[in-house]
């Protein structure tokens, strides 16, 4: 009986270990959310490397560590940026520079984050049948039209963000209610395999400061037979507590699940100060970091590190070139006349002179 029991442990032990992903000894993807790049170079915005020479942000990136560009996707933003005709253009820039690819649909007009998941205005009145059938042929739209370009998307997340679901209020997730949303994620993990085989799949959660908050989410959409590859997180320290708690959440997921882990967000300040008209969206920093280029850089550096040593594949940096441009405001309903609530948290400073402390690592 003893032998039975100690074979039965050693399967059991077998099986789970075979079920989680390898535990990763090195950040593959090391990635820059560059969505806002496309309308600063438009507006003529010059980018200087740690040398003060003039080149191409996207160049200057690679050069610290950078190989994935993040770019998200409105369905018809009055800007006329982020759309699909702009995601094509810059994805074939992002893939010239020998860049992967993740595409973030937000499937929205506008910024879809944990406060707020808009409809796009084309699918406004459409209940949950309708939406699913939306979610499916637009994100096969999407994904087809950038494979034929040559640019296929390495990685597409399905929604931005969705601790409450994602096109509200029909995929809202109401009383531990999955189903609505499990719908819906199933329809773009489905469009997106039918586009590409090869695409990962990423459902990309702000749950990083609770480990119940992202449980009860995962185990939410699992239960009711979601399919995904890789686990997303955003972690910002001054939103989502410590970076020991970070490590925490991110071995649990990989344990958990069985799915590789990556952060689709961070950020840090490097000044307290505001470059324009509008106020920024962070204005204090974390303990042990200081509001400077040094802090900024060893605050980055620590996130990754934590990441890396907790067994995530990766981590984004979300709009490192999104430094203030006249023009190139925040609100995609008045891009011209709002200002830039990031400007503190970008790597580049006013005059677009690189943070030389930030580096990619993996």
């Amino acid at each position: 009986m003893r032998r039975l029991l100690a074979s039965l442990v050693l399967f059991v032990a077998a099986t789970l270990a075979a079920a989680q992903p390898a535990h990763a000894a090195t950040l593959s993807m090391l990635g820059a959310d560059v969505s806002s790049l496309q309308r600063a170079l438009d507006l003529g915005a010059t980018y200087y490397d740690a040398n003060g020479t003039q080149r191409d942000p996207l160049d200057i990136l690679k050069g610290v560590g950078v190989n994935y560009a993040r770019l998200r996707i409105w369905n018809d933003p009055i800007s006329g940026y982020n759309n699909k005709a702009k995601v094509l253009q810059q994805a074939r820039a992002v893939k010239a520079k020998g860049l992967r690819l993740l595409v973030d649909f937000h499937y929205s007009d506008t910024w879809a984050d944990p406060g707020k998941q808009y409809k796009p205005a084309a699918w406004s009145s459409h209940g949950i049948s309708q939406l699913r059938t939306d979610v499916y042929n637009y994100t096969y739209d999407v994904c087809t039209s950038l494979k034929a370009q040559g640019t296929t998307p390495d990685s597409v997340q399905i929604g931005n963000e969705i601790n409450t679901g994602m096109l509200w209020n029909d995929g809202k997730v109401v009383n531990n209610d999955f189903t609505n949303l499990s719908l819906l994620l199933k329809a773009g993990y489905n469009a997106t395999k039918a586009c590409n085989s090869g695409t990962q799949v990423i459902i990309h959660t702000a749950l990083a400061e609770s480990l119940s908050s992202a449980r009860w989410f995962y185990d939410g959409i699992r239960a009711k037979g979601v399919s995904w590859d890789v686990t997303g997180l955003s972690y910002y320290c001054m939103w989502h507590g410590t970076l020991s708690n970070l490590s925490t959440v991110i071995s649990d997921m990989r344990s958990r699940y069985g799915k590789n882990v990556v952060i689709a967000e961070t950020a840090y300040p490097f000044t307290a100060d505001n470059a324009d008209s509008t106020r920024n969206a962070v204005t204090s920093g974390c303990s042990g970091y200081g509001l400077t280029w040094q802090g900024q850089g060893a605050e980055f550096a620590a996130v990754q590190s934590t990441a890396r040593n907790a067994g995530a594949i990766g981590i984004f940096y979300w709009e490192p070139t999104w430094y203030a441009v006249p023009g190139n405001g925040w609100d995609p309903a008045n891009i011209n006349g709002s200002g830039n609530e990031w400007d503190n948290m970008a790597i580049f400073n006013w005059t677009g002179q690189i943070n030389p402390n930030v580096r990619w690592t993996p």
